[in-house]
């Protein structure tokens, strides 16, 4: 494998998918409007330069300020600091969101747990016992691969 190669892998590793980068500029555009393929890949190339940009500048002041996990206000500050206010009040908002979409799910894996009408301590003695069983059956399950006795040869 080439370094050209190893660099369009490397590259598709950290860009945006295809096809879905397609199907949001087909949703954008007017119906009557097409889109080269060109344009396309240069659209994507640009969303991604984008996205590293914003990373780069996210990680340098996440580094600043002594921490190790970037957080939505390194990435808030990024957009100021490289002269994209304008987006900022959308970028929080879908942000928020997101927070809430993700309280939501949490609430929902916690609400089936209650539904299913056992504590936890006994899911995880039924769970316990399942698997108990599941090791007794396949212990006293015969191989497969047992052979038959050889015969034994009593001629020396």
């Amino acid at each position: 494998m080439s370094d050209h190669d190893t660099n369009n892998a490397n590259d598709d590793e950290l860009s945006l998918p295809r096809a879905t980068v397609y199907k949001l500029i087909a949703e954008m555009l007017p119906k009557d409007v097409a889109c080269a393929k060109d344009t396309r890949d240069l659209l994507l190339d640009c969303c991604n330069e984008f996205i590293h940009l914003i990373a780069s500048e996210s990680n340098e002041i996440c580094e600043k300020d002594a921490k190790k996990t970037i957080a939505a206000e390194h990435v808030l500050t990024a957009l100021r600091e490289l002269g994209f206010e304008k987006y900022v009040s959308e970028v929080q908002e879908a942000y928020e969101e997101h927070r809430q979409q993700q309280t939501k799910d949490r609430g929902r894996k916690s609400t089936k747990l209650s539904q299913l009408g056992m504590s936890e301590e006994e899911l995880l003695r039924s769970q316990e016992l399942l698997f108990a069983q599941a090791r007794m059956r396949y212990q006293n399950q015969p191989t497969t691969q047992e052979q038959p006795d050889a015969p034994s040869s009593s001629g020396v």
